[in-house]
This record gives structure tokens, C-alpha cells and sequence, in this order.
């Protein structure tokens, strides 16, 4: 019997437009009905995450920042986190800048930007169809430098940094390593989303990376609410789909690696359902899960 579940959003839980099908949403409130914990865990931002979790009746805990963060719903507070400083933030910021690529920071509750493109594009059009108060925060920003400079109350949870040019953004990312005390996210596959516009639909490619500080991942932030909550490592299930999900897939009591999955986490994952395009989610839940 599984106590805890987590289940990353994007390219899991989530379908290419953004959206949980109904059936999915039935095994999820069936297994909290249960008694199961179910975690969401994402790289998103907490408003992003804690709307999603309320309509799922996941309503407890909730990891953001790829493990940057756990938020306690029931207490409306951060009860963990490993933010990144002000100091390695300026530092991605002004090579980014420098070379002209693009990229945007996540905060505890906004997505910090010059513009709209690739992820932060995709979320403006996830938001023309949600309600406002349940709309990812996005502050457009002409000059992210001088304003990070000069705020002192922000937290930063990632950044994530975009190309379309496979060349160029591997240039970048060998500079950015070079920061100290920060983990440089390996993603050797092109995010691919699909944006609806009118009747039409729009496919967004592009290659990217997620920084965040040192020894942050979506395990660390599980085994906090597992100590909390007294839950055994087998009694954990993970649900997941890329390379910032293989720590929990690969430690938890069961890993499912979704079928739209990169290479390694299907070669780590003790179980592979059909994609999030497919309804794997509810494929993991009726024949693992929910039994």
C-alpha cells in the first residue's frame, strides 16, 4: 500500500495543452479519498502548483522549484527550502545577457521575464483559459539585472534558460557551469508544446536547461514530507517523465516513467505507462495505485 504519491506536472499529469483529462482527475481524487498523499512536484512556481492541487483535492503538500520549496497548504507557509542567492541569480543573469540568450526566473510566486517565449509563451496561453486567480504569475521586465539588484525580498527558485539553436545554447551552458555551488539541469531532448490558437495549433520546440542551487531535486524535498509524515521509502510511488525527475524515480518504493519519457528515466523507472498525451497517469494509478 502506497502512503505518498508524487507526480510531476509538465509532460506528466499535464497533456501537451496543459490540461488533466477527467479520467485522471478521477484516479487522483479516488486515491486521496484513500488516504494517499499525493504530492504535486514541479519546477513551476507555488501559485502555479497550489491552484492545480486544490481542483485535484491534493490540498496537503506541494513541491515547487524542482525541490527548491515544499509549501504546506494547510498552513499557507514554506515549511523547507534551497533558494538560489542573489549573487548566483546576477551572475546567470549577466552571461545570459551578455550573450543574448533567452531565460526566466522563478521565484515563489512569479516568472520573471523580458518577454513572452517558449515556457513563459506557453503559460500566457494556459492562463487565457483560467480564471485569474488560478493564472501563473508572469512580470515582464525590461531590464531583470537592475531590478533584481535592486529588490531585496525576492526568493529564487530556478532559472530556466532557452534556445532554438542547439549550438548556441551549449555554448552558453558551458559558461554558466562555471558558477560555483549550482546545479546545471542536463536535458539532452527539445521541450515540445502545443499552444491553441483560435482552431489552430501552434507547436513550440526549443532546448533548455534549469538551474537551481546546489543539491536541489524533487527527492530531497519527498524525503522532508516523508520524514514529517512518517512515511517508509516503500511505501513512496513517483510519477515522472524527465531528467529533473530521475532523483525521485530512482529512490522511491516505485518509479513510473511515463511513455513519452527520455531515454534514462525509462532505463531507471521500475514501471512505464502510456504517455501524457494517453493518460498514463491513470494507467499507473489503476494498475499500481489504486489496487
Amino acid at each position: 500500500m502506497y502512503k505518498l504519491v508524487a507526480i510531476d506536472l509538465d509532460g506528466t499529469l499535464l497533456n501537451s495543452y496543459g490540461e488533466v483529462s477527467e479520467k485522471t482527475r478521477e484516479a487522483i481524487k479516488e486515491a486521496v479519498n484513500n488516504g494517499i498523499e499525493i504530492v504535486l512536484a514541479s519546477g513551476r512556481p507555488i501559485s502555479s502548483v497550489e491552484d492545480l492541487a486544490n481542483d485535484l483535492g491534493a490540498n496537503h503538500y506541494l513541491i515547487s522549484g524542482n525541490g527548491a520549496i515544499v509549501y504546506d497548504m494547510h498552513e499557507n507557509k514554506i515549511v523547507y527550502d534551497k533558494f538560489l542567492s542573489k549573487e548566483q541569480v546576477l551572475n546567470i543573469v549577466k552571461i545570459c545577457d551578455e550573450n543574448s540568450i533567452y531565460y526566466n526566473i522563478y521565484t515563489e510566486n512569479d516568472v520573471l521575464t523580458k518577454s513572452l517565449n517558449y515556457n513563459t509563451l506557453f503559460y500566457h496561453s494556459e492562463n487565457a483559459h483560467k480564471q485569474e486567480e488560478k493564472r501563473t504569475n508572469i512580470n515582464i521586465i525590461s531590464d531583470i539585472y537592475e531590478y533584481i539588484e535592486r529588490t531585496d525580498d525576492l526568493n529564487f527558485l530556478k532559472i530556466t534558460v532557452c534556445d532554438q539553436s542547439q549550438i548556441i545554447f551549449n555554448s552558453i551552458i558551458k559558461k554558466i557551469k562555471n558558477i560555483p555551488n549550482i546545479d546545471v539541469l542536463d536535458v539532452s531532448h527539445m521541450s515540445r508544446k502545443i499552444i491553441k490558437n483560435g482552431t489552430e495549433e501552434v507547436s513550440v520546440e526549443y532546448c533548455y536547461t534549469e538551474i537551481t542551487n546546489k543539491n536541489v531535486n524533487k527527492w530531497e524535498a519527498l524525503k522532508y514530507i516523508m520524514e514529517k509524515e512518517n512515511i517508509n521509502v516503500d511505501e513512496t510511488a513517483t510519477i515522472g517523465d524527465n531528467v529533473n525527475d530521475s532523483e525521485m524515480i530512482q529512490n522511491a518504493g516505485l518509479g513510473v516513467a511515463m511513455g513519452n519519457s527520455s531515454p534514462a528515466i525509462i532505463d531507471i523507472a521500475n514501471q512505464v505507462v502510456s504517455t501524457n498525451n494517453d493518460d498514463g497517469v491513470c494507467e499507473a494509478f489503476e494498475k499500481y495505485i489504486n489496487i
